[in-house]
C-alpha cells in the first residue's frame, strides 16, 4: 500500500497530495478504473451544491489536488463524486463485535488485483477543525474503512445502487464520519440529516460498545442494531438484509459471493467464543472461519486489505494484502 500523513489545511493536504503524485509521475485521472463519462460529468455537477451545502471542506481539497495535479477539477468531482453512485464498486466484508473487556470492528477490502499498486493508508491531522483520523482507499480523498481520534470506525460495503439522486456517496459519508463525528449515535444522528446519493451498508462501533450498520440508499436508511448476546455484533457485505430495504435491492450476475460472506461472519459470530475477540477477528477475516478472502486471483480479484480497529486497547491492526498470506501487523503511527 501506499502512505500519506498529512497536515494543513483541507485545501492544503489536498495541494499537498497532488503535487506528491504528480512529482513521482502519477496522473490520478489516468488511473481511473472506468470512463469518465457525460453521465459522471453531469451527476457530479448535480453534487456540488449537496458537499457546498454540507461539506465544503471536501470541495476545497478537491481544489487542491487538482491544483497539485495540474487538471481540471470537475474531472476530478466526476470521478469521486460518482463512485458507488454509478457502478462499478467494489466488494467488501464487515463487522462489529464486543465482549466484556473488547470492542472490535474487522473489515476486508476486496478488489481488482490489477488497481492493488494505487491502495492507500493515509493518516489525516487537519488544521481547520476536523477530527484526525487514520483510513484505507482504493481511491483518493473518499476512505473505505477508517477510525478517528475519538476512535469512532467506520467502514462501507458497496450496494448496486436501485435508485440514485444527488448526494453523498459512500465513500464521503465514511470520511464525513471520521471527520465530523465522536459516537456512533452522532454518525446515526448525522446520516439522518444528509443527502446520500448512492447505495451501500455503513459499519460504525465506538469504543464504548456502540454499534450499527446503517442500510440506505437514495429514499431510505434503515439502521439494524447488534445481535447476539455473548457476543454482541453487527456485519455487512454486499446486500441489504433487513426486511424494510429488500425494495432496493437490485439482483446481480456476479457479488463476489456476498451472500455466503455475510453468512461466513453471521455464523461465527453466533458461535461460542472461543477466542480473545483480536484473535477471532484475525481468524475470521482470514478465512478461518469458512469463505470470506478465499479469492482465485488468477481471475483478477482478491482481498487487497484487511484491517482490524481494536477499540477498547486503541489499536490499529492491518494487513496489505490477503490476510490468509499476509498476516496482520500492528501499526503504532497513529494514536487514538
Amino acid at each position: 500500500m501506499n502512505h500519506f500523513e498529512c497536515t494543513g489545511t483541507h485545501k492544503q493536504i489536498g495541494f499537498a497530495m497532488g503535487s506528491a503524485l504528480w512529482e513521482h509521475k502519477t496522473q490520478l485521472l489516468q488511473q481511473v478504473p472506468f470512463a469518465i463519462t457525460r453521465e459522471r460529468i453531469e451527476y457530479a455537477a448535480a453534487c456540488v451544491p449537496v458537499y457546498q451545502a454540507y461539506y465544503p471542506e471536501i470541495l476545497e481539497e478537491l481544489e487542491g489536488l487538482a491544483s497539485g495535479q495540474r487538471c481540471d477539477v470537475s474531472m476530478l468531482q466526476a470521478v469521486l463524486f460518482s463512485t458507488y453512485a454509478i457502478p462499478p464498486a467494489c466488494y467488501c466484508s464487515c463487522f462489529a463485535a464486543a465482549s466484556d473487556r473488547e470492542v472490535m470492528f474487522g473489515r476486508n477490502s476486496d478488489f481488482l488485483t490489477a488497481l492493488e499498486a494505487s491502495n492507500t493508508n493515509v493518516i489525516y491531522r487537519p488544521t481547520d477543525g476536523a477530527y484526525s483520523f487514520t483510513g484505507n482507499t482504493t481511491s483518493f480523498l473518499q476512505m473505505e474503512d477508517g477510525v478517528n481520534e475519538y476512535g469512532l470506525a467506520v467502514g462501507l460495503t458497496s450496494v448496486y445502487p436501485a435508485v440514485r439522486k444527488p448526494g453523498f456517496n459512500a465513500g464521503l459519508l465514511t470520511r464525513y464520519f471520521l471527520e465530523k463525528c465522536r459516537t456512533v449515535p452522532e454518525a446515526l444522528a448525522a446520516l439522518e440529516r444528509l443527502p446520500v446519493g448512492s447505495a451501500q451498508t455503513l459499519t460504525l462501533a465506538d469504543p464504548a460498545g456502540n454499534m450499527a450498520v446503517a442500510e440506505c440508499c437514495a429514499e431510505k436508511t434503515e439502521v439494524i442494531l447488534p445481535a447476539g448476546r455473548e457476543r454482541p455484533f453487527v456485519c455487512a457485505t454486499n446486500a441489504f438484509h433487513s426486511a424494510a430495504m429488500q425494495q432496493y435491492l437490485v439482483p446481480q450476475e456476479d457479488d463476489w459471493f456476498a451472500e455466503p460472506r455475510y453468512q461466513t461472519m453471521r455464523k461465527a459470530l453466533e458461535g461460542p467464543a472461543e477466542l480473545p475477540l483480536r484473535l477471532f477477528a484475525e481468524k475470521l477475516l482470514s478465512g478461518g472461519c469458512g469463505l470470506l478472502c478465499q479469492y482465485d486471483r488468477s481471475t483478477g480479484r482478491d482481498t487487497v486489505w484487511s484491517v482490524i480497529y481494536d477499540l477498547g486497547q486503541r489499536r490499529v491492526y492491518r494487513s496489505e494484502g490477503n490476510p490468509a498470506r499476509a498476516g496482520y501487523r500492528q501499526d503504532t503511527r497513529f494514536s487514538f
